[in-house]
């Protein structure tokens, strides 16, 4: 399911959700010509839990043979990075593996962060945001503590404003794309339930592969610790000067029908 917009207007420039989108842009510029960052800025688990160890990352290459073309898997040092190891907990959240993976996240970061922006406030969303990313990567870093494997994604701090957006807007409607094999659909669905399948999602496919040695892929436990922490925060706040008064959904006063913004 892919969100196409809400009916929450908000009332101030989602200036902080501009910025984090405008800085994961440029950021994944840089690593088109720099493709050794996300070993050096990503988050490698193996290197946080001890940083005195080289780390070997597993390398492949595509060969030509009699047979037709071959994938090779091999192991190199990891690139050594000019941060300390905790650090990279912080920095892996504006690195991004491909085109989809940056257009993913920051498609969903400009759908539902405005109204969360709106909410907080400018510093408060900001906060939240590089929180609820932070505290991703430890959810993956403790689910993981022996990875080799970088980790590199906003996913973690957009599920959290996702989470902060579940607890704040439980009558908000969304407008989402269903693609059925070669058909597409437009649904109109609840808030809490596009989110909340999300969610579920994210918690399954994380309980199924928390036994793996080697998680290569999805990070889903940085999802659920994200969405965790930006719906705790959210309940948290609520009702308090840290949150400003919510916003109705855009009804029409015609025929009751939800007008998108």
């Amino acid at each position: 399911m892919i969100p196409l917009r809400d009916n929450i207007p908000s009332r101030t420039t989602p200036v902080v959700g501009y910025l984090m989108i405008g800085v994961c842009a440029v950021v994944f510029l840089l690593q088109l010509r720099r493709p050794q960052m996300p070993e050096q800025y990503g988050m490698i688990p193996a290197r946080i839990a001890d940083p005195s160890q080289p780390v070997e990352v597993v390398d492949q290459r595509v060969r030509r043979t009699p047979q037709g073309l071959e994938v090779v898997r091999f192991k190199r040092p990891a690139a050594e990075s000019p941060v300390p190891a905790w650090l990279t907990m912080f920095t892996c959240i504006f690195l991004h593996g491909g085109w989809l993976h940056i257009l993913g996240n920051l498609w969903f970061l400009y759908v539902f962060g405005d109204n969360v922006e709106d909410r907080f406030g400018h510093l408060e969303f900001l906060l939240l945001y590089v929180g609820c990313g932070v505290a991703a990567s430890a959810a993956h870093y403790l689910t993981n503590p022996a990875s080799p494997i970088p980790t590199i994604g906003a996913s973690g701090a957009i599920a959290g404003v996702m989470g902060a957006y579940f607890v704040l807007y439980p009558r908000a409607q969304v407008l989402t794309l269903v693609p059925v094999f070669i058909i597409l659909y437009t649904v109109v669905l609840p808030a809490p339930l596009f989110l909340g399948i999300w969610f579920v999602i994210q918690l399954f496919q994380g309980t199924m592969a928390i036994h793996a040695a080697q998680q290569a892929g999805v990070a889903w436990w940085a999802h659920i610790g994200g969405f965790a922490v930006g719906a705790a925060a959210a309940w948290l706040t609520g009702g308090t000067r840290l949150q400003r008064p919510p916003v109705e959904s855009r009804i029409s006063s015609t025929n009751g029908r939800l007008r998108f913004r």
